[in-house]
């Protein structure tokens, strides 16, 4: 099974949805991160949970 981390992004109020978008596409273009969880709160802020997988190397053993 596939080991992730998690980052957790706070989108305030003000911020616009395509500037959300900006943002999150920034996170996934350079860092790597897909989306895991977007929450919308009532007061239109956006909590989004970002993930990206865990790549672990073998050691080669001779």
């Amino acid at each position: 099974m596939p080991e992730y981390e998690f980052v957790d992004v706070y989108v305030p109020r003000g911020v616009s949805r395509k500037e959300a978008t900006r943002l999150l596409t920034e996170h996934a273009e350079y860092g790597h991160w897909e989306l895991d969880r977007l929450t919308l709160h009532r007061d239109g802020s956006r909590r989004v949970r970002l993930r990206r997988r865990i790549i672990r190397q073998v050691r080669a053993t001779w």
